[in-house]
This record gives structure tokens, C-alpha cells and sequence, in this order.
């Protein structure tokens, strides 16, 4: 049995924190137990988070505030969480820190490179996108096709080949923090893909997999990954470490 933390979409507005049932319900079916994770306030609370679950998972959302990559917002950027943005960047650093597994979808893909020491693109057509990336079909419909690239975790997963995916996205990624790469690419040279080089298990794709599972199984396959992870890492550690007392 693995624990994968899973973080949620947050309106501040409506005082609303929520996740839709496909991404509990992907780890679920793949072996692992979902925990929601509030956006808490950074401090003892994320340090304990990190000692509970055995694996992460970024669920998708809105825009990262700009802030926190050392830029002013620009006119394309759009709605932001500052308490998401700050609760999950120093929930992915302690995670990273811990080396425990960590797998980010599409907004969680940007959170993964942005805490780790990189920067995205406010608006992707900046970076000279030349396909649509925010596509009018339905979720689970792949409307464009990317490079998986060779000798990567992510070519282990579903293989070294081109595979058409769903997308949903504005903001991609720019400059890849130290100790990450390219695992992916679409035909405009976006990045799809990025994942560690070191022995943790480290992996973030920009499609949508949650909305692709059902009708295509291959994307199943991400969630299993990282649940089999986490439960080798759970195995490593032996018993969960202590969890850090308050104050």
C-alpha cells in the first residue's frame, strides 16, 4: 500500500478547495490510496504532509503567479492562487528534498520546474507555439501528437514513440531547473515533458492523463508508475519517519 498525496484546485473567492474524482480515482485503480491536501499555509504543517504520504501528485489548475519565477504579470496571464502557488512550492521542495516520488500534471508540471529552481513562459506563444494547446474538444480527446524522447523514465512508461495526447494549457515551460530534463516534445518544440535525473522517481507531462485513463489505457500506466514507486520507496524507509513536533 503506497499513500499518494494529491494537492487541489482552490478558489479564494468562493472559499472553495475541490479535485475531480478522475485523479483519486486513477490512483485508486493503480493500487495507491488518495489523500487530498488542502492548500495549508508553508511551515510545520507541509513538513508533516511530506512525512504522511509516500508519493506526490500535482493535480492541474490556474495560472502560477509570476512572482515566484522573479517577473510582473503579463497581460495573457490569468486567474492565480496565491495560497496554492505558496503551499505547493514548498510542498515540492520538501518533497524533492525527501526524495520521495513526485509527478505533476500540467499546471503541476510548471509547479514542479518553478519550486525546483526553473521558470515557464506566462503565455506560450512567447515560446513561438506554432499548434493549438488549448484544445475546444472534448477532455479526454488527444488533439496534437509529441516526441517521447529516448532513454528517459518516460519512454520506460509508455514507451519511445509519438503519442497524441489531450491539452489544456497557455503557460509552458522555459528554463528547466538544475537536475531536470526533457522527456517530451510537440511537433513546436513545446516542452510535454520533464522528469529528474537522479534516482528518484521525478516525472511531470503538460497533457491531462486524468481525462485520458479510461479510454486509453496507456495513461494509466503514469499513475501506476508512480504508485509503484512510492511503495518502493515506502519499503526503502521502512516505518514513516517521525513526524515533526509543532513550533
Amino acid at each position: 500500500m503506497a499513500l499518494i498525496g494529491i494537492t487541489c484546485l482552490h478558489e479564494h473567492g468562493e472559499g472553495r478547495t475541490w479535485l475531480p474524482d478522475s485523479y483519486f480515482r486513477a490512483v485508486e485503480r493503480v493500487g495507491g490510496v488518495p489523500v487530498l491536501l488542502p492548500p495549508l499555509p508553508p511551515g510545520t504543517a507541509v513538513a508533516r504532509l511530506v512525512g504522511l504520504v509516500d508519493g506526490l501528485l500535482l493535480a492541474g489548475g490556474g495560472d502560477i503567479d509570476p512572482v515566484h519565477f522573479g517577473e510582473e504579470p503579463l497581460p495573457a496571464t490569468g486567474v492565480i492562487s496565491p495560497d496554492r502557488d505558496r503551499f505547493e512550492i514548498a510542498l515540492v521542495r520538501k518533497v524533492l528534498a525527501a526524495g520521495r516520488p513526485v509527478f505533476g500534471i500540467c499546471r503541476g508540471m510548471q509547479v514542479l520546474n518553478v519550486a525546483a529552481g526553473g521558470d515557464i513562459y506566462q503565455d506560450i506563444f512567447l515560446a513561438g507555439a506554432r499548434i493549438k494547446h488549448f484544445q475546444d474538444a472534448p477532455r479526454w480527446y488527444p488533439t496534437h501528437g509529441l516526441h517521447v524522447c529516448s532513454d528517459t523514465l518516460l519512454a520506460r512508461i509508455v514507451g519511445d514513440r509519438v503519442l497524441r495526447v489531450n491539452s489544456f494549457h497557455h503557460q509552458s515551460v522555459r528554463r528547466l531547473a538544475s537536475g531536470l530534463r526533457v522527456a517530451a516534445l510537440a511537433e513546436d518544440g513545446i516542452v510535454e515533458a520533464l522528469e529528474g535525473m537522479g534516482t528518484s522517481f521525478v516525472l511531470g507531462v503538460q497533457f491531462h492523463p486524468e481525462s485520458m485513463w479510461e479510454r486509453y489505457p496507456v495513461f494509466l500506466e503514469l499513475f501506476a508508475a508512480l504508485v509503484e514507486a512510492a511503495r518502493r520507496h515506502r519499503m526503502r524507509v521502512g516505518t514513516r519517519q517521525e513526524m515533526p513536533a509543532p513550533g
